[in-house]
């Protein structure tokens, strides 16, 4: 796409890109990070990557067997 534009269209596309990042609300990375580390330790307890999932709702256990590499 930018190929086909001249050197003029791209920085009038630039500059309107800019002009729409410059109204963008800021926050410091710190508090950014805070809001993270709240919302992850929230959800903590039914992460099932950290708790695991119970046998009754795990898809893949029970009696269908396994698989066996030789």
């Amino acid at each position: 796409m930018a190929r086909d534009m001249s050197d003029k269209e791209i920085l009038k596309m630039e500059l309107e890109q800019l002009k729409k990042e410059v109204n963008t609300p800021r926050t410091p990375v710190g508090a950014n990070c805070t809001e993270t580390i709240t919302f992850v330790e929230a959800l903590l307890p039914n992460d099932p990557l950290i708790k695991g999932v119970p046998d009754d709702k795990n898809p893949y256990k029970g009696d269908k067997g396994g698989c066996i590499i030789t």
